[in-house]
């Protein structure tokens, strides 16, 4: 049976970002990397590639994309997302992007119109300004943070695409609010999107982190989007290779790709060899390992519960659903509880603003550690805030 191997402390303060860009003291909760070992399969194909000096040019994406390792990465994405969620999806509609920010901002550019992209906030960070960048409007959708559920208001979509919005940018499973959308959910935004004529971008980085109890429906699964809509995606979240730098653009039919493919090679270019190579061996062969996982994560998101009931027990946590970053309301102890954490008890979370401005009291923490760091972590938190 696979197993989840925590690095130890000297082998995490090897990351270049969230232990490398952290003080000695302090515990890094915040950006979203897995303090876990590489996939046995994933370590072994990239070994073996730089033995074998692979470090050349990928292949770029033409009608027929790719040669072996084209087809190789096409498929083994076909292959596990029918195993893992259901999703007939067609070899020949997958295409080799470098990340999913770049994925949205080459999708927008090559098949959204010119007006507003709709957002709902709170929101992961690098996508705020992804629809300026492409010389659009942003639409913000909020999210009331008082709201039992986190859900997106269709009568606020419904009212920003009848005001021209012409792109819902859809993160699902959702970042930071850690909700898994339902089929009758998605089924209601696409009746809002085709009422309108408008596009949809579904971010579904995190599919592969849908913890116990839940299922991910991807929106490309539903009736009567594959003329409206792609999915962008990877391997880089749940088997921890953002630096890779390999995603994938998820199309519904032919014509949709044959758009995409048409686009001039600037527009989308410089994945790497390497990242192609691991995300196909985490496709392929992964799935024992992200079993696993998931059940490390399941069992940190319960130890999260238990720790928050005895040492914060006026903090509110959302049902996480999927992903490994918890969503936390901290308005009960302190407008900035990322930065009283930081200071005084050499914990470093997210601050809740980066994801919405005008959200105080908010936190997202990364649970993806050991057991003993994350009760560490809240241990030290409460002790700073309460």
């Amino acid at each position: 049976m696979a197993e989840i191997r925590d690095l130890t402390d000297d082998e995490a303060r090897r990351a270049l970002l969230k232990w490398g860009a952290a003080e000695p003291d302090v515990l890094p909760a915040w950006v979203a990397e897995m303090d876990y070992a590489l996939a046995p399969p994933v370590h072994d194909a990239l070994r073996q590639a730089v033995e074998d000096q692979v470090t050349g040019y990928p292949p770029f994406p033409t009608e027929g994309y790719g040669g072996t390792a084209g087809r190789a990465l096409q498929e083994a994405y076909a292959g596990f997302a029918e195993r893992q969620f259901g999703h007939l999806v067609a070899p020949e509609h997958v295409l080799p992007v470098v990340d999913v920010t770049a994925g949205v901002r080459f999708v927008l550019d090559v098949l959204s119109g010119p007006g507003a992209v709709v957002f709902p906030l709170p929101g992961y960070p690098p996508q705020h300004d992804i629809a300026q960048v492409t010389g659009r409007e942003r639409a913000d959708l909020v999210l009331d943070p008082d709201a039992e559920r986190a859900e997106i208001d269709l009568g606020r979509l419904d009212a920003l695409l009848a005001a021209g919005a012409e792109t819902l940018l859809l993160t699902q499973p959702h970042n930071p609010w850690g909700r898994v959308f339902t089929r009758a959910e998605l089924e209601g935004i696409r009746d809002v999107v085709v009422r309108h004529g408008a596009r949809v971008v579904s971010d579904e980085i995190h599919a592969p982190l849908v913890l116990d109890g839940h299922e991910h429906v991807s929106y490309l699964s539903i009736e009567g989007t594959a003329d409206h809509a792609v999915a962008v995606t990877a391997a880089s979240k749940a088997f921890n290779t953002p630096g890779l730098r390999c995603a994938q653009i998820v199309t519904g039919d032919e014509a949709t790709m044959r758009r995409l493919l048409a686009a001039p090679m600037a527009r989308n270019d410089s994945w790497s060899p390497l990242g192609v190579i691991a995300a196909t061996a985490a496709f392929r062969d992964g799935d024992a390992w992200l079993t696993a996982l998931r059940a490390r994560l399941s069992a940190q998101r319960d130890l999260l519960a238990r720790l928050l009931a005895e040492h914060l027990p006026a903090a509110r946590m959302r049902p996480l659903e999927a992903t490994y970053l918890a969503w936390l309301d901290l308005r009960a102890y302190h407008d900035d509880p990322a930065g009283v954490a930081l200071q005084h008890a050499r914990v470093w979370v997210q601050d809740g603003r980066l994801f919405q401005p005008d959200l105080p009291g908010h936190v997202r923490l990364n649970i993806a550690t050991s057991p003993e760091r994350l009760t560490e972590i809240v241990r030290r938190m409460a002790a700073a805030l309460a």
